[in-house]
């Protein structure tokens, strides 16, 4: 599915996270942003998450 990318994203992290994020998108043939974006829409499918979702309801600890 096509998406606009007009956003940007900037994260720090751990260098552990950053190699296994770079592993993980080696293994699957993607860009660390391609990796990025699967990890999040699978995440968002198992707990069921849409976008414009009231952020408000959406629980703080996850």
């Amino acid at each position: 599915m096509s998406r606009i990318k007009d956003e940007t994203l900037s994260i720090r992290t751990s260098a552990e996270i950053k190699q296994l994020l770079r592993m993980a998108a080696e293994r699957e043939r993607r860009s660390v942003a391609s990796m990025i974006e699967v990890l999040v829409l699978e995440y968002a499918k198992v707990h069921e998450l849409k976008p414009n979702q009231d952020t408000q309801t959406a629980p703080a600890n996850s």
